[in-house]
C-alpha cells in the first residue's frame, strides 16, 4: 500500500477533507465523553521543529498521547539536521524508527524533499507556503458552527502568506469562495491564484471583502521569519485591522476565527477575540481533534 503524505490540502480529495473533518468531531466527542480510544498504541511520531510553536506542539503531542502512542520532540539543535546532514539522509534514517513524522520548518522544499524519502507518511505542520493542519482546524470549526462550507463565501483579510494560501486550496477542495483583501506588495502567489481564479478574488478593500462574507479570517501581519519588517508592514497594513465594526460588514450569522497567535491592537482590534462572532479558541482547540483524525487517517488501516 502507497504511502500517503499531507503536505498540502491537495494531497487528500475533496470527500477524504469532508470525512476527515467530521471524524475530527467524531473523536472530539469520544475525549469530552471521557472514553478511551487508543489505535495508536505502541506506535511513535517524530516532530521535528525548526519554527517555535505553543498551538502544533501541544496539540500534536497530546493527540499522540491520548491515542495512546508517543510523540518525540526534535529541535536542530537536537539533530544532525543542524549540522548539515542532507535531507534525505535524514529522512531515511528517522523515518526507519518512527511511524509518521511532523516537520514544523522554513522552506517547503524541505518538507517535499525529507516526504520524498520517507518510508512513513509525512505531515506538513507548517512551512512558509502552507499551513494545512490549521484548514482542517477552521474547516471542523466552521462546519460544527455553522455546517457544511460549501457555496458559502470566505474573506481573507491581511497577507498573502502561508495561510492565505491554504485558504486557497480549501476553497478549491471545500468548494467555497474566496475574498482576499491584502496591500499593495503583499498579494498571494500569483500561480495558486490563476489555477482558481474562479474561486478567488482580490481587493484592496477590507469592506468590499467582507460585505456578503460568511467567515472573516485574518492573521499576524509579520509572520516568524519576518519580525525585521514588522514596522514596514504596520504601515502598509494600517488599514487592514479586523474589528466588531468590519464584522458588522459582513453576514448577520459570520464568524470569525484567527490561527494565532494574536497581535490586539494590529491585525485585529483590542476586542475582537472577545466579540460573540469570534470562535477562535474553539478554533485552536481543534487543531488537537483534527490533527488526530488526520493521524488516525494516515496510520490505521
Amino acid at each position: 500500500m502507497s504511502i500517503r503524505h499531507f503536505l498540502t490540502l491537495r494531497d487528500l480529495s475533496s470527500e477524504e477533507l469532508r470525512k476527515l473533518v467530521r471524524r475530527a468531531s467524531e473523536l472530539k466527542a469520544i475525549r469530552n465523553r471521557g472514553e478511551i480510544y487508543e489505535p495508536l498504541k505502541n506506535r511513535v511520531m517524530s516532530m521535528i521543529f525548526e519554527k517555535s510553536s505553543t498551538r502544533t506542539r501541544v496539540s500534536f503531542e497530546a493527540g499522540m498521547a491520548q491515542f495512546g502512542g508517543h510523540a518525540m520532540f526534535l529541535s536542530p539543535r537536537d539533530t544532525q539536521l543542524g549540522r548539515g546532514e542532507p535531507i534525505s539522509d535524514s529522512a531515511r534514517v528517522i523515518s526507519s524508527m518512527v511511524d509518521v513524522v511532523m516537520i514544523r520548518t522554513f522552506s517547503h522544499q524541505l518538507v517535499e524533499e525529507f516526504a520524498a524519502h520517507s518510508s512513513v507518511p509525512v505531515i506538513n505542520a507548517l512551512t512558509d507556503e502552507y499551513h494545512p493542519c490549521q484548514l482542517l482546524a477552521d474547516m471542523q470549526t466552521y462546519f460544527e458552527h455553522r455546517g457544511d462550507i460549501q457555496g458559502k463565501t470566505v474573506t481573507w483579510i491581511g497577507d498573502g502568506n502561508n495561510m492565505c494560501h491554504s485558504y486557497i486550496n480549501a476553497a478549491r477542495q471545500f468548494d467555497f469562495k474566496l475574498k482576499i483583501a491584502c496591500p499593495e506588495g503583499f498579494d498571494p502567489d500569483p500561480e495558486l491564484v490563476a489555477e482558481n481564479q474562479s474561486r478567488v478574488l482580490i481587493t484592496r478593500s477590507p469592506e468590499e471583502a467582507v460585505t456578503d462574507s460568511d467567515l472573516v479570517v485574518t492573521d499576524v501581519w509579520a509572520s516568524m521569519g519576518q519580525e525585521e519588517e514588522q514596522k514596514e508592514r504596520e504601515m502598509k497594513f494600517a488599514d487592514f485591522q479586523v474589528s466588531p465594526s468590519l464584522m458588522d460588514k459582513a453576514n448577520s450569522d459570520a464568524i470569525f476565527m484567527h490561527c494565532l497567535p494574536a497581535h490586539r491592537g494590529e491585525e485585529i482590534s483590542e476586542d475582537m477575540l472577545e466579540d460573540p462572532r469570534s470562535v477562535v479558541f474553539d478554533e485552536a482547540e481543534n487543531r488537537l481533534h483534527a490533527q488526530k483524525a488526520l493521524l488516525e487517517f494516515l496510520l490505521v488501516k
